[in-house]
């Protein structure tokens, strides 16, 4: 397995710490490029509902392509809409273009085209790692440790993207798809193994999303992945309003908050995950409360350390519950069916970058603390849900596919 799945996991680091490159220049840029906080959002928004749309296609793509050509074209897409999004900011500032071309050419490159070539990333990589296991804790272990190199790079990518940004706010612009185009470059000359797989004609069984068995799992997914994006969103505000911070003083307190749940996250997908071996809805029913708990007391925190704190403690709780999620769909299919659950599973993470940001501004709105205790209740039901829903277990792909 773990030759198998290298590649694959260097490759998701590297291209997701690029886009990550990106994460503390994109406020700077747009105010130069006079775009308001309600246009950048929109340019995540459509990058998320892109990403959504094209996993499940992606996951056909698999079926029927080899790993290797399904890695090239995502990597390329990738490299060619972050290049055509750093030369659009760069006429941009330049004056050369207007600033709503500049926004459309943003939606076209920076949402659409990279929104679409990323997504074939973790798709490949959950395939194959349904495809190169078959005990359900090695399944866990290794959809684990794709969330891991996932859950690096949200440190490692904004970390370098603000060392760059010393330099010039343009250098993780053009950093981003060259990472991109040399991952391409690598893939090509080294990638040549391909998963055992069964063969999968044109009409092959396809998966229902709505079947009892696989709904609550999605439903689970859904609410852990929502969960950690409504808190995310609104943590700038929180800390600013809660704490009487200044601008300065608020942006090191959310690098110090995030970083900590990232560095929890990625150690408890990484290490503890691997090392525990537990079933997958073991570790959602396990870490589901810990992150009820994490959201309880970031609900009432009054101080930096306690807000810092409780992201910790949700960097555990989810770091268990969400390797369990992404585990739990693969084990209820066939080897034939890995890649379009991998596909569903992706586009169930991509849809809550979607509902997330918009709905954590609406409630802070209302209230400041509504989003945390939104986040709470969705931790809550995923955790019903995981009680609930009958158990994750390895079972014939026709037991669930459509006639």
């Amino acid at each position: 397995m773990r030759k198998t799945m290298a590649p694959l996991l260097v490759t998701i680091l590297a291209v997701f710490s690029a886009q990550q490159l990106l994460t503390p220049v994109l406020a700077p840029l747009s105010r130069e490029l006079a775009l308001t906080e309600t246009q950048l959002g929109l340019v995540i928004t459509v990058s998320a509902a892109c990403l959504t749309a094209a996993s499940p296609l992606w996951g056909l793509a698999m079926r029927r392509m080899r790993l290797r050509t399904v890695l090239a074209l995502g990597l390329g897409l990738s490299a060619a809409g972050l290049a055509g999004f750093a030369v659009a900011v760069t006429l941009g500032l330049d004056g050369v273009l207007p600033t709503p071309v500049t926004l459309a050419l943003m939606l076209v490159t920076r949402s659409l085209v990279f929104g679409i070539g990323v997504a074939a990333l973790p798709v490949a990589a959950l395939t194959v790692a349904g495809l190169a296991t078959t005990g359900e804790a090695d399944r866990t272990r290794a959809t684990g440790l794709v969330g891991a190199a996932q859950g690096l790079s949200l440190v490692v990518g904004p970390a370098g993207g603000g060392a760059l940004a010393v330099a010039s706010l343009l250098l993780p612009l053009y950093l981003a798809p060259a990472i991109c185009a040399v991952l391409a470059i690598w893939v090509l000359a080294t990638v040549r193994g391909e998963p055992a797989r069964p063969p999968a004609g044109p009409r092959g069984p396809r998966i229902r999303p709505w079947d009892a068995r696989l709904w609550p799992l999605f439903a689970i997914g859904f609410c852990l992945f929502l969960s950690l994006g409504l808190v995310q969103v609104i943590l700038g505000f929180l800390i600013a309003d809660r704490l009487r911070l200044d601008s300065q003083a608020t942006a090191g307190g959310v690098g110090l908050a995030l970083s900590v749940a990232g560095v929890a996250l990625v150690g408890v997908q990484g290490v503890l995950v691997p090392a525990l071996g537990w079933r997958a809805l073991r570790l959602i029913r396990v870490g589901a409360p810990i992150a009820v708990a994490a959201f309880g007391l970031l609900a009432a925190a009054d101080s930096l350390w306690l807000i810092t704190v409780a992201f910790g403690v949700l960097g555990v709780g989810l770091g268990l519950a969400m390797p369990g999620f992404v585990a739990a769909p693969s084990l209820i299919v066939g080897p034939e069916e890995q890649s379009s659950i991998s596909g569903l599973v992706n586009a169930v993470i991509g849809a809550t970058f979607i509902a997330g940001p918009m709905l954590a501004t609406v409630l802070y709105e209302v209230s400041p603390v509504v989003p945390v205790l939104a986040a709470l209740a969705a931790t809550a039901t995923a955790l019903a849900l995981a009680w609930v829903s009958p158990a994750a277990r390895p079972a014939r792909a026709d037991a669930i596919a459509a006639p």
